[in-house]
């Protein structure tokens, strides 16, 4: 018989925060449920479990009766219950007192359910920094699990990690246990005997030997193709079956059973990691190509898996450099964390219930889904953006109110914003909260509806991705058809035809009060193309003052342009008033034209979180008349007001122009890659006004307002809460 050998098997199940309650129902019936059920049948197989805070929410709500199965395991050893952060932030993104904040909440929360706190924790997405570990520790945790990659990119051989170490960061210990790569593939992918050919061999190098297998839980029946091979099939009864007649030597053990019963190996100190594919999804798009040309050459080299192991990718943090609008995201949340921990200086209000409402709603503002991009959709996916807005929003406006603002009011500020060394600007009233990059061509590059709770600058630019180069070999007939960049399979589906027909690029962000200098009759398809334009508009930097009044506060931007033989003063002035505090006034002024010289001038908008293919989501003219779905291309002439609405979301954007304008609307859709395959997914309405002249005099002015009309999301959402108290009451 071989020699004892402790297997852990560690599940991590998670959806994220603002995912459609249908993904969450699939996945509980698809994968949660089915695994628990082969579980119980099971007794002798132990494991550990984590579900993220959002599932876990979620699954309290729609079906307690899971919990309850769950307590009863966990009452009798077969399930332990891992902690971590609540909502499942990557760490490295947020501060160090959220960390420590989110942690603890989840363990007591964890506590009140299930009877006890947790002793370890699953590190979301794996990304680890060394100064995690008082975090850890500050939270009251024992121990965590990261990836062999971790520790193989620290020293560690293969053959040093049947076990767990101790790691250690400003005097605070952590148990570490490594994750085994290897079972991170056969489970549940390979025959279930190879697993147990696989512990046989390591038992026999190593007394006493502790193998961890840690992945997400959606791989045993969410995945595409994993419910029938994993169920239907009988992987997962095989295997547990194989576990249960090798038990005299195969011990399946939780984490705490292995800290409990085995010392340590050793002391580590790990390097700044993620798992292996995450290391490389976090590379630009250019030195992930370079990877997967080398591996394309050299896979049939039989020393490349060897080589292979010792490459490594990029740094977790640089999605943020690679994504501008993660980084927006990331920015929006710091500062909401930052005002958040001015407020905690007063105990008293750190003790309210609207307090702790604004914290929750921040914590789940952090949920690390929508902040990357690799074999999922996440990032590209719009309703997981909106998700992070909607409650960055919401602890936004109830941080107002713990200041004491109420009623009607605006303000404007200026500081360094969105951390790029530059100042920006944030114009912000009861109804509306707007931010300007002077630096940055002047755009308005957020603007948040406090009624309905959306960001409608959460925009994606299309850019290059490496899976790209994988839609454009398959429609050209070349490669080898394989699809070797980020996917959780091989095979290449496609959600829509002639997907390769839609890759285009964005050279500038999509934003709003974007100014273009075109050249003259310039056709709305040339301008789709993103090049001719006659100025680096786009990108130029502004001068800035700001100005306050009573119930009034504007910023002025000003820059001298270079439009060939012209050089006049741009000048755009936005301003809230407190009488209309849901419009948004914006001042276009051209000084020092050269009269009798052609101007091509436009001023681009973009309107994201509205979805594109409903019939009660539609652009209108001046006149009120409906012109279609969002995801129709519209191009008017002489207008004085061009609208959006949303009746789902209970919004209504309009465009009030002071000058007749001629307009372009069409939608910017981006190509990705999700689980599901490569799709087209609408991202934002473009809306461009312009004006075709030749100036008489050297001045010529313009002015919008940009109305932004919650009344019927804020409606329904008292009525909600109306109905909500009354049947608070009926109970």
């Amino acid at each position: 018989m071989p020699r004892p050998i402790r297997l852990i098997l560690a599940i991590h199940n998670h959806q994220p925060v603002g995912n459609f309650d249908g993904v969450f129902e699939n996945a509980y019936q698809d994968s949660y449920l089915p695994f628990l059920d082969v579980l119980e049948q099971y007794p002798a197989v132990r494991i550990s479990l984590h579900n993220s805070g959002s599932l876990l929410d979620w699954i309290e709500k729609h079906h307690p009766e899971y919990i309850e199965r769950l307590r009863r395991l966990a009452d009798q050893g077969q399930i332990e219950i891992l902690g971590g952060p609540f909502y499942e932030p990557i760490l490295a993104s947020i501060p160090s007192r959220d960390r420590v904040g989110q942690m603890t909440a989840y363990g007591n929360h964890l506590g009140e359910l299930f009877g006890s706190k947790p002793r370890g924790m699953w590190v979301p997405e794996r990304v680890w920094e060394q100064s995690f570990t008082r975090d850890a520790v500050s939270a009251g945790l024992e121990y965590t699990v990261l990836d062999d990659f971790h520790f193989k990119n620290a020293g560690f051989s293969e053959e040093e990690l049947y076990g767990y170490f101790e790691t250690e960061d400003d005097g605070k210990m952590l148990h570490v246990f490594p994750i085994s790569e290897k079972l991170r593939y056969t489970i549940p992918f390979a025959d279930p005997e190879e697993t147990i050919d696989w512990l046989r061999e390591v038992s026999e190098k190593q007394p006493e030997a502790v193998v961890a297998f840690g992945d997400d839980g959606e791989k045993f029946g969410t995945w595409p193709e994993s419910k029938k091979h994993v169920y239907e099939d009988g992987w997962l009864v095989r295997f547990f079956q194989l576990l249960t007649d090798n038990r005299d030597w195969v011990h399946t053990v939780t984490f705490s059973d292995a800290v409990d019963q085995v010392a340590p190996l050793g002391r580590c100190y790990l390097p700044d990691c993620s798992y292996r594919e995450m290391t490389e999804w976090a590379l630009p798009t250019g030195r992930q190509l370079e990877l997967i040309h080398l591996h394309r050459k050299h896979r049939d080299d039989p020393e490349w898996p060897e080589v292979r192991k010792r490459l490594r990718g990029g740094f977790w943090r640089n999605f943020l450099v690679k994504y501008p609008e993660s980084h927006e995201m990331y920015c929006r949340m710091r500062e909401i964390s930052d005002r958040l921990q001015e407020l905690r200086k007063d105990p008293e209000l750190a003790a309210t219930a609207m307090f702790r409402s604004a914290e929750d709603h921040l914590y789940r503002g952090q949920c690390n889904c929508p902040y990357w991009h690799g074999a999922f959709g996440g990032l590209y996916l719009p309703h997981l953006r909106n998700a992070i807005y909607y409650h960055l929003i919401t602890a936004d406006s109830l941080i107002e109110q713990l200041q004491g603002k109420a009623g009607r009011w605006v303000e404007v500020a200026s500081r360094d914003f969105n951390l790029d060394a530059r100042q920006e600007v944030r114009l912000a009233s009861d109804q509306m909260v707007g931010y300007v990059s002077p630096a940055n061509g002047g755009h308005l590059y957020e603007l948040d509806v406090r009624g309905a709770r959306t960001n409608l600058l959460a925009t994606l630019n299309r850019r290059p991705e490496p899976y790209h180069e994988t839609i454009m070999a398959h429609a050209t007939g070349g490669g080898d058809g394989a699809n070797e960049t980020a996917s959780v399979s091989g095979d290449l589906k496609f959600k829509q035809e002639d997907l390769h027909l839609k890759l285009g690029y964005d050279n500038y962000a999509r934003k709003s009060l974007v100014d273009h200098v075109l050249p003259a009759g310039m056709s709305l398809e040339a301008f789709q193309q993103n090049d001719g334009f006659l100025e680096e508009a786009e990108t130029a930097v502004f001068q800035t003052t700001l100005k306050r009044e009573d119930g009034r506060v504007s910023a002025v931007l000003e820059r001298r342009c270079q439009w060939g033989d012209q050089s006049p003063v741009l000048t755009k002035t936005l301003t809230l008033d407190s009488s209309s505090p849901s419009m948004l006034h914006v001042d276009y002024e051209l000084t020092e034209l050269q009269p009798g010289t052609p101007v091509h001038f436009a001023i681009e908008f973009n309107f994201s979180s509205m979805a594109s293919q409903a019939d009660d989501r539609y652009y209108y003219n001046q006149d009120g008349v409906s012109l279609g779905r969002l995801g129709s291309q519209q191009e008017l002439h002489e207008q004085n007001r061009f609208g959006l609405v949303d009746e789902w979301l209970g919004l209504d954007a309009s465009l009030e122009i002071s000058r007749p304008t001629n307009i372009w609307a069409y939608p910017v859709e981006t190509v990705s890659q999700s689980e599901g395959g490569f799709e087209l997914v609408h991202q934002s309405c473009a809306v461009i006004l312009r004006w075709e002249f030749t100036p008489e005099q050297s001045e010529w002015k313009t002015s919008i307002g940009l109305l932004l009309d919650s009344s019927a999301a804020q409606a329904r959402r008292l009525a909600a809460k109306a109905e909500s108290q009354s049947m608070a009451v009926e109970l």
